[in-house]
């Protein structure tokens, strides 16, 4: 039998998301087994980059353990073999159908039948995904956020053939990395947040594309209106907060107004397709020198430590009903401890 804090949980796919969900998983006292599918340049500057995150980490005293006690329970692999003893598998791969499904076979040779298999996507329907798979109802969406170790957030997304029960036990499980899952109980593409966010990037390109304001002024608006009362509260409740009957008013006049284009915009694929990637080649909406690039990097994680500790600064456990989820323990077949 497993203690609740010392799961051993795969991790397949080393890139940015990968190794950033490792290093949240390390924090937590977790073992990590993680699996590296290709020689890729990126999966292979996965440990590199869990270091210098744990480090970091260390730095901004989000732990009291240095890398190399976290490290211990840290193994990196490149034979599937080596996931058997997995309580819990993680894909972080590519968004391409045809290799996600290559790896849930080599996945599922090498595990239990109860072991429950995630999936990172934020593009691809999980109920999609499920086709690929021999036991779908024990295939889930997990989607994290960047960078994974300093936020709170997490969805669990069911697909049309997940079990539910199993999706509320990783929700218990997540509660122990100390983030506030959310349960998505029916599959829709996008899940919710990137719905929501989505969206506001649709507006925000219409405004520009049709001269109401430059990129410069929208990043501008967003940082200093939502971006301040987001963290605090989510959407419902800044308009309990602030007085929903202004809100019900203006949802009349403005929603029929709104952008419902269902194109990709010219202005991101006039950038897309010249190969523009932002800070990671210094093209984008806007452009970076090598040095400005770096800066906003380092820059970002910085804030992402500091806006965690801010937002629990503001933590009520009775206010939110992820954190009234009960613990429970699971052994090895992803059981509820009797």
């Amino acid at each position: 039998m497993e203690e609740e804090n010392n799961l051993t949980i795969g991790v397949v796919g080393l890139g940015h998301m990968g190794s950033s969900i490792a290093t949240a998983l390390l924090l937590n006292e977790q073992n990590v087994v993680a699996l590296i599918p290709t020689r890729s340049k990126l999966d292979l500057e996965g440990p590199a980059r869990i270091e210098k995150s744990l480090a970091e980490s260390h730095h901004q005293q989000f732990t009291e353990k240095l890398p190399a006690e976290l490290l211990k329970n840290f193994t990196v692999t490149e034979d599937y073999h080596d996931l058997g003893d997995c309580h819990l598998v993680m894909e972080c791969v590519i968004e391409e159908v045809d290799i996600k499904k290559m790896v849930y076979r080599k996945i599922e040779r090498e595990v239990n039948d109860r072991v429950i298999i995630t999936s990172n996507t934020s593009a691809i329907p999980i109920s999609q995904l499920q086709t690929l798979v021999k036991l779908p109802h024990r295939f889930f969406g997990m989607h994290w956020a960047e960078p994974a170790y300093t936020t709170k957030f997490l969805e669990i997304v069911c697909g049309e053939f997940s079990d539910v029960k199993m999706g509320e036990e990783l929700s218990r499980i997540a509660c122990r990395w100390g983030k506030e899952p959310t349960l998505v109980r029916k599959d829709i593409r996008g899940f919710i947040t990137n719905r929501i966010m989505y969206a506001m990037y649709r507006e925000a390109f219409y405004l520009v594309e049709n001269g109401y304001a430059t990129i410069e002024d929208v990043d501008r608006a967003c940082k200093n209106d939502a971006g301040h009362w987001m963290t605090f509260c989510g959407l419902f409740r800044y308009m309990d907060l602030t007085g929903l009957q202004a809100y019900h008013k203006v949802m009349k006049d403005l929603f029929p107004t709104l952008s419902n284009q269902t194109y990709v915009p010219k202005l991101i694929d006039d950038i897309a397709t010249k190969g523009g990637n932002g800070i990671f080649n210094g093209k984008g909406f806007y452009d970076y020198t090598p040095e400005e690039a770096k800066q906003w990097e380092e820059a970002f994680e910085k804030f992402s430590f500091d806006i965690s500790r801010l937002s629990a600064k503001y933590a009520n456990d009775k206010r939110d009903s992820a954190n009234r989820v009960s613990s429970q323990r699971i052994n090895h077949n992803g059981k509820d401890d009797e």
